[in-house]
């Protein structure tokens, strides 16, 4: 998929002050490659990175895909203790990182014994890459979030980035012409992940190491045609009155659903452009997907497809494993673009969630987040997604709470939408019983400025638990 990018004169990566064409970014990835020879990284390994979303960055992950090294891009915000453990368990010998992470990558070197090499800029190189790989080749090696244990390595394989290439530039309409940003950090799947498949598929990079209101704006004078961003960033945005993009035609989001007021917002802010939500995890994306089409059902009086991510993606089957009473049960998918399926080729994702009668998923929760509250199941995803619709609800995570008499009771951490409020709780209680079975209805409320969340965003609801002993 990216053979034809070394005879390439068109634009590939635009960043600040520069641009490379495809022939120019090739030949990058050649140097980037014989950096890493330089550095004594070894063929075959991968090579662990501290990275943000810049060009050299795009040029080291591809050569060392082509060179058969997979680079490993970690968090730059985790900390030593975290970072050391994910680095030893790698079976690499050097560590890579541009300068702003340089010194946290010494102190991880040291630790996990491993050489440590820094790159700010990559030089051009005739070197020949070869892009004729074995499929089973890691392309990259990416980690899970780690929400309840240490992060676990999933191998990005050839042959299976391929087909989600494929598939999710299918998804979101790119191709050449399209000039693609993402708003994830680098190491993430919606990062690095993403910015394969733009390439994969033949559209432009654009670099954006950062996610701040002056780096939105300067999309627009990049053109900028295809952005990712999350539910959050597009709140700020209209809340700053500074949403609109133009040249904008697809914006995909994802980790969170959107609210049918904002997306109302979004539409009349930026009419035309088409929105998509993809659900999917590290192990494999996408999974399912809320359409262009089903965000305009939704708009024009079908807001309930909102609380859902979509239904099952092109190639993937999507079933729920072991339903309760109510259908919710384990989220179990199979495709050729699932990167760490079981030997049976179904991928668990551990995510709870039902189908409904069109297709659509709606997730409840994460498989160990289920509260048994006297003998009944309540799911987080539920609760929380009926909470966010009050309007003095900015965010809520949902846990339980050990408790003699019932097992566990329900127990609910809420950032209000104005900051200098206070918590009403029998208010919010009231609001919930009138949409709520009464024991899926929190015992416990408490008021927080920001839900605790990990490098890439997601609630550390164990952290909440942890805060509550027995009642």
């Amino acid at each position: 998929m990216l053979a034809d990018r070394a005879t390439s004169d068109a634009v590939a990566v635009v960043a600040d002050g520069e641009s490379w064409t495809g022939r120019e970014l090739i030949r990058r990835s050649a140097g980037a490659a014989d950096l890493l020879d330089a550095a004594g990284a070894p063929e075959g390994r991968p090579v662990a990175a501290l990275l943000s979303s810049t060009p050299s960055a795009f040029a080291l992950a591809i050569g060392a895909a082509a060179t058969r090294r997979g680079l490993a891009p970690l968090g730059p915000k985790l900390t030593l203790a975290e970072l050391a453990p994910i680095v030893a368990a790698l079976d690499g010998e050097v560590i890579v990182a541009d300068s702003a992470s340089a010194a946290l990558a010494e102190e991880v070197g040291r630790s996990a014994g491993r050489r440590v090499v820094t790159i700010d800029a990559v030089p051009e190189s005739s070197r020949p890459l070869t892009f004729d790989i074995d499929p089973d080749c890691a392309a990259a090696v990416l980690h899970t979030s780690g929400t309840t244990g240490m992060p676990k390595p999933v191998a990005y394989r050839q042959d299976r980035l391929a087909a989600r290439t494929r598939v999710n530039a299918d998804l979101v309409g790119l191709g050449p012409g399209a000039l693609y940003a993402s708003a994830s950090p680098f190491h993430h799947i919606a990062g690095i992940g993403m910015l394969f498949v733009a390439l994969g598929s033949g559209a432009a990079l654009l670099s954006m190491p950062r996610f701040d209101l002056d780096a939105w704006d300067a999309l627009a004078a990049r053109g900028a045609t295809h952005v990712l961003i999350v539910p959050t960033m597009i709140e700020m945005l209209l809340e700053a009155g500074r949403f609109s993009l133009p040249g904008l035609q697809v914006l995909q989001y994802g980790a969170a659903s959107i609210h049918p007021d904002t997306l109302a917002r979004a539409l009349d802010a930026m009419p035309g452009v088409r929105f998509v939500n993809i659900f999917g995890q590290t192990e494999g994306s996408p999974i399912t997907c809320l359409t262009t089409d089903d965000h305009a059902r939704a708009a024009a009086g079908r807001p309930d497809l909102l609380s859902s991510v979509g239904r099952a993606a092109p190639g993937v089957e999507v079933r729920i494993d072991h339903p309760d009473a109510e259908g919710v049960g384990e989220v179990v998918a199979r495709a050729e673009h699932l990167f760490k399926p079981d030997d049976d080729g179904w991928l668990r994702t551990g995510d709870l969630g039902r189908l409904d009668g069109e297709g659509y998923l709606h997730l409840s929760g994460r498989r160990g987040d289920k509260i048994i509250r006297g003998g009944e199941n309540v799911y987080p995803m539920e609760v929380e997604n009926v909470l966010a619709q009050h309007p003095g609800v900015a965010e809520a995570c949902v846990f339980g709470v050990a408790d003699r008499v019932w097992g566990e009771i329900v127990a609910v951490a809420v950032v209000l939408t104005d900051p200098s409020a206070i918590l009403d709780a029998a208010e919010l209680r009231s609001f919930a019983r009138e949409r709520l079975a009464s024991f899926k209805v929190p015992t416990l409320w408490e008021q927080v400025e920001a839900l605790p969340r990990n490098t890439t965003g997601k609630v550390l609801r164990r952290e909440l638990v942890g805060r509550h002993a027995v009642t």
